[in-house]
């Protein structure tokens, strides 16, 4: 069989249990899933997309540039960003796109054995119609036809999201973006549920590039002096109430750790003086940042906001991309993350809410038993967030389900959601979380833990019904 041949098989059986028994189960409990609309409650799409809806560009622009956990791993291989046409600071290089898409095929064995190579064999099965596999003989082939594809109505972001059953996807904005393109979703005739996501970590961290220039923005938008303490905490609440008028349900906080701190009043105005002269250290970030993730809980007990902290992940590496592309490049790394202690003072002040709901994230799986879980388990606010990012393989979702069941259950976990910048990759990683969740399933019923009964209940919450619950959608 030449290259150009090679047969690409999307076996309807993928992931699930090589025992044949086994197996069986968690393909009845798939059944109950596979066509459920999708809940997509944290993500980073662009909301651009669905206000204009306008064809998307081309292969490379849709499959590439924006996916991180693509052009990371080519770039690992030696590839430059510029060859794989990803934007520099938003703006799109001069790079051919075809040849940026001839690189792409002849190196994507490389991703054999990651997510990214299933999700993407996924939309070029089902949503392309391939039966080939992508590789350098088949690039043109491939590239001409998703091209010809994209040029044409069907493909368009609202006709793909209606095809996708999306019933619901929230995007990801800072405090200073006036969400114009959510407000003209709104307005327009189209009925897809495109929300909105509180994200402040520009204009909460001190270290985030652009800060004081951030501050500036948020206090035009919300007619506060964000300069003065009272007023950037009234900016915060001002904003807040408008992500919510926009649809938003959740706020989502990326930390680099899990700190918080609670300050009085007095001290905390007396950091923020020193932070906006620009005369603290990494301490009083650190210090500054904990007191702010206690003041988002305060302000999300009183606004109904869903929290999500996303702590450690060591942001942007590589100082060299850095400098040349911005932020988000594929040059983040996890990092050791401690819960029980830095959570503490916030647990203290709020744990106990049983209306308030705080959903963890972790890139560090060595504490989802020793930390996560049991917080989870017994504290009323806490919700557990899934694998995620660099644990949303296969194998990571696997070791959630295994680590955190048996101390938190099913119930204290959130289902799962995609996190993602790669607009046609969310049917693909929703079908593999509902298939991992039904083979986890199908093995505790194998071992009489669970009858086909409760495990058919639990399938169905996990894919539809706790997402809903926990984002308030």
């Amino acid at each position: 069989m030449s290259l150009q041949s090679a047969k690409l098989i999307h076996n309807s059986d993928r992931l699930f249990p090589s025992d044949v028994g086994v197996r069986a189960i968690a393909r009845e409990l798939f059944t109950l899933v596979e066509k459920l609309p999708i809940i997509s409650p944290h993500g980073h799409t662009d909301p651009s997309w669905f206000s204009l809806n306008e064809n998307f560009a081309n292969a490379t622009e849709l499959f590439i540039s924006p996916d991180h956990y693509v052009y990371r791993m080519l770039y690992s291989q030696g590839i430059g960003l510029d060859e794989l046409c990803v934007p520099k600071h938003g703006v799109y290089p001069k790079t051919d796109r075809r040849a940026a898409w001839r690189i792409f095929a002849e190196n994507f064995y490389t991703l054999r054995g990651t997510p990214s190579y299933m999700w993407l064999n996924h939309v070029f099965s089902e949503v392309f119609g391939f039966d080939i596999l992508l590789n350098k003989q088949s690039a043109d082939l491939y590239y001409d036809k998703i091209n010809d594809a994209l040029a044409t109505d069907e493909f368009k972001p609202r006709a793909l999201f209606e095809r996708f059953n999306i019933e619901v996807l929230a995007t990801t904005e800072s405090p200073i973006d006036t969400l114009e393109y959510h407000k003209a979703i709104r307005e327009s005739d189209w009925s897809g549920n495109v929300i909105t996501a509180y994200r402040p970590d520009n204009v909460i961290d001190p270290e985030f590039e652009g800060f004081q220039k951030n501050l500036e923005i948020m206090s035009s938008l919300s007619g506060e002096d964000c300069f003065s303490y009272k007023g950037y905490i009234k900016a915060h609440q001002k904003r807040r109430a408008f992500f919510k008028s926009m649809g938003a349900t959740s706020t989502d906080h990326g930390h680099p750790a899990a700190k918080t701190v609670k300050l009085s009043s007095s001290r905390a105005e007396a950091l923020f003086e020193k932070i906006i002269s620009c005369h603290f250290d990494a301490v009083d970030a650190e210090v500054f940042r904990g007191h702010m993730l206690c003041e988002m809980a305060r302000m999300s007990l009183e606004d109904g906001l869903v929290m999500q902290i996303h702590p450690g992940a060591y942001r942007n590496h590589n100082k060299k991309i850095f400098d040349k592309y911005g932020r988000d490049k594929g040059a983040d790394v996890p990092s050791v993350t401690e819960y029980v202690q830095n959570l503490k003072p916030l647990l203290d002040l709020y744990g106990n809410e049983k209306d308030l709901t705080i959903i963890l994230f972790t890139l560090d799986e060595t504490n989802y038993a020793r930390e996560i879980a049991p917080l989870a388990g017994h504290y009323p606010a806490l919700k557990i967030g899934p694998a995620w990012w660099f644990n949303d393989s296969p194998e990571g979702m696997q070791r959630f389900r295994e680590t955190i069941t048996p101390i938190a259950g099913f119930y204290n976990t959130i289902g799962f959601n995609d996190d993602t910048r790669a607009f046609l990759s969310i049917p693909a990683r929703h079908d593999m979380a509902r298939r991992m969740d039904a083979s986890f399933l199908a093995n505790l019923v194998a071992q009489h833990r669970l009858t086909i009964d409760e495990a058919s209940e639990i399938v169905v919450d996990l894919a539809y019904k706790l997402p809903k619950l926990a984002y308030k959608l």
